[in-house]
């Protein structure tokens, strides 16, 4: 308490307003497989469109019924739970997107002729003007130096130009791009001395496209007259080794080719992009549809120049996302710069990464190459090249065996190559094998998967079922699920194509059918079955389907909230009628609803009646002895008031074990339970928090207890009328 020393006028706020909050409680969770979207997980949906955008549509291809339920149960919800189950078979559809290599062709430096030679000329090594005719190639293989019969383009250096051979080259061809299609680089320096096999300062000829289609072709000869059987020393090619070829070992190359590399691999001097969907799936497959429409995922990136590219995530042929980046070194794009992944996505599709091994990755701007050769330096063996060699008979130049040697090895020179990917490869992980086992889901993993996933109290759910699912383990887990957590109804239903015995025997642990077999009885509180399938036209195909009929009873539940309260039995002409259905797949008769619903059976019958239409006409749970929970509107009035004590009383704990705490939970929990009584919920209750039920032996043990009692409205499912015919002389008061 506060000192208050000098005279005046002071306030204290206290807040007793403490009250019950009230819950949703027809939040339905659904259980299945779907073609795309996060997996294991229960993801919350709050419209068709939602459903549809994240998980996908319905297929044929999928087990179950997950996503059909789903979509009727919103038209009556805005707030449901999806969990996409995926087994450990799951895989993320993927495509490698090329980036690309630019070609580039080694120029000798040989500074002059072998030892022997009657030629000394010093310079560029030869004593006659050398003409380099140069032909370049785009990525998809077009030709752009047509000038001279497609031949290419002819550079000329003068017989006079006593320099360096690569600045000579350097010289004519240029530093920067001839007319971006070419130019001309020099290695490091390398000290000539009288050695004559080495190197002096070399050259390098690049192009400007890049990927597996282009390449660039380099030929040369001395005098006026482009004769390539007057090869020189001009230019030289590699061993595949990577040991150098010099002029003096008697082996000259008079024309030499390079090939953009083909960059689609993850294996050594590669480089590409890789990008996977962020959860796996059947629904990122790219593919064509029989009417020539795109289905699935395909990713396309656009070259925007100066190293930067859109990046696009096509959904079924439109633009799903798009993001603009570059190259950042030989950093991954995607994860860096996109920065998807599982933490704070910004893609809700995919992710990725730039696949680099042993490469310095660089940007290409593409009107000049300057800083490209920083990390080629002293590697003149990292190209892919196809040389001709010819060995010749006299120093110099001459004639000789022409012999063909390919080396390849993965490029340095990297840039994008606009192009659209299909994401290929993913599978849903729900074959029949493992289909059981995902849906069940493990509790020991962190995240839980499967449904263990909506052992969350945080969600919320009140019905749960794994539409078109009749195996009896799958069933059975999330009957013990509701059990344990307390926290929801579970919606169960036989399988289709069965007689109404038949229905009978599997809700009492009796059938064999190989349809859905069962061997135990279904017997708790926390669970529900509805008989028979019924027949609904989709909206998504156009035809008439059988759907499971726990899905219809989520529905109505759903319904029933949203016109009333959760403890109004979903059944009956007022909130049990189904709108959408235009058939059953059995006609139950009076006998029939009789044999389901009464000597111990527990089948909620869904009847078509001739007038009112078809309709829910039952509300048993499966619980067998007779007491208030074999009735679905208790079983759901008590979840609710539940989760309401857990949550209002949560403010309690730590609180003083004494009276003033225990006048406080009454005040709590008699406004939240009188309300509920005017609404029909109930008839009477009582909630006794004093000494009674906190002992000193309980308060010793730091335990407070209330003991809450309620009289829940019961429903009027048998509605008898009495009619008595009397004589006229009968005085009706009296009878």
């Amino acid at each position: 308490m506060a000192n208050y020393v000098s005279p005046g006028v002071y306030t204290i706020e206290k807040d007793i307003s403490e009250y019950a909050p009230s819950i949703n409680t027809s939040i339905v969770g659904i259980v299945g497989f779907a073609g795309k979207g996060p997996t294991n997980k229960a993801t919350l949906i709050t419209s068709q469109n939602n459903l549809i955008r994240t998980f996908g549509s319905p297929s044929e291809g999928l087990l179950g019924q997950a996503l059909e339920g789903s979509l009727e149960i919103l038209e009556q919800t805005n707030s449901m739970y999806f969990v996409r189950a995926a087994g450990s078979n799951a895989v993320d559809a993927s495509a490698i997107m090329s980036i690309g290599s630019c070609p580039g062709v080694l120029v000798s430096g040989v500074l002059a002729y072998p030892t022997g030679s009657a030629k000394t000329t010093n310079g560029y090594g030869v004593d006659e003007a050398l003409t380099l005719r140069i032909q370049v190639y785009d990525s998809n293989g077009v030709s752009q130096y047509a000038d001279n019969g497609d031949a290419g383009k002819d550079f000329v250096i003068p017989a006079d130009t006593a320099i360096d051979q690569a600045e000579a080259i350097r010289k004519i061809v240029g530093g920067g791009l001839d007319a971006d299609k070419v130019g001309c680089f020099s290695t490091q320096d390398r000290t000539p001395t009288t050695d004559p096999k080495t190197l002096a300062l070399s050259g390098m000829i690049v192009g400007s496209f890049a990927g597996s289609g282009a390449s660039i072709a380099v030929s040369s000869c001395t005098g006026t007259t482009f004769k390539e059987a007057n090869g020189v020393a001009a230019l030289r090619a590699t061993t595949p080794k990577g040991t150098p070829t010099y002029a003096a070992s008697g082996i000259y190359a008079s024309s030499v080719r390079v090939y953009g590399g083909s960059v689609i691999s993850e294996g050594p001097n590669s480089a590409a992009y890789r990008v996977e969907s962020l959860f796996p799936g059947t629904g990122y497959n790219g593919g064509t549809k029989s009417d020539g429409t795109t289905s699935g995922n395909n990713i396309s990136v656009a070259d925007l120049g100066a190293g930067a590219f859109n990046l696009t995530v096509n959904q079924d042929g439109t633009t799903d996302e798009s993001f603009k980046s570059s190259f950042q070194k030989d950093q991954g794009f995607l994860e860096e710069v996109i920065n998807t992944g599982n933490t704070n996505p910004t893609s809700n599709t995919i992710k990725g990464n730039l696949v680099k091994n042993d490469l310095d990755i660089v940007a290409l701007p593409s009107p000049n190459f300057t800083g490209l050769l920083q990390n080629l330096m002293g590697n003149e063996e990292d190209f892919a090249v196809t040389t001709t060699w010819v060995e010749p008979q006299a120093v110099g130049l001459g004639t000789g065996v022409v012999k063909i040697n390919t080396y390849t090895t993965g490029p340095r020179f990297v840039k994008l190559i606009p192009a659209t990917t299909n994401l290929v490869s993913g599978t849903d992980g729900d074959d029949a094998d493992t289909a059981n086992a995902s849906l069940i889901g493990d509790a020991s993993q962190e995240p839980k998967t499967g449904m263990q996933s909506l052992d969350d109290p945080n969600l919320n759910i009140g019905i749960a079922l794994v539409p078109g699912i009749q195996a009896q383990s799958v069933q059975n887990a999330l009957i013990t699920l509701a059990e344990t957590t307390q926290n929801f109804l579970a919606l169960v239903s036989p399988p289709i194509g069965i007689t109404t015995q038949d229905a009978i025997d599997w809700s009492n642990g009796k059938s064999s059918s190989t349809a859905g077999s069962r061997t135990s009885p279904i017997n708790s509180s926390f669970a529900a079955i509805y008989w028979p399938w019924v027949k609904v036209f989709s909206t998504f195909d156009g035809i008439d389907r059988w759907y499971d009929p726990a899905i219809y009873g989520a529905r109505q539940m759903a319904y029933t909230d949203a016109v009333a309260d959760s403890w109004f039995a979903p059944a009956g002409y007022r909130r049990g009628r189904l709108t959408k259905p235009v058939d059953v797949e059995v006609k139950l008769n009076q006998g029939d609803r009789d044999s389901l619903y009464s000597g111990g059976n527990v089948v909620n019958p869904i009847v078509a009646f001739p007038q009112q239409g078809i309709t829910i006409f039952g509300q048993r749970t499966t619980q067998r002895s007779p007491t208030a929970l074999d009735r679905i509107n208790i079983r759901r009035l008590m979840i609710f008031i539940r989760k309401v004590i857990l949550i209002a009383t949560q403010r309690f704990v730590f609180e003083p074990n004494d009276e003033f705490t225990w006048a406080q939970i009454e005040g709590v929990l008699n406004p939240f339970l009188d309300d509920i009584r005017k609404r029909r919920g109930i008839t009477e209750f009582r909630v006794v928090c004093d000494s009674s039920t906190n002992t000193p032996l309980r308060v010793d043990r730091n335990e407070l207890w209330t003991k809450v009692l309620i009289k829940p409205t019961k429903t009027a499912e048998i509605l008898i009328f009495e009619i008595n015919l009397t004589n006229q002389s009968a005085q009706l008061g009296s009878l």
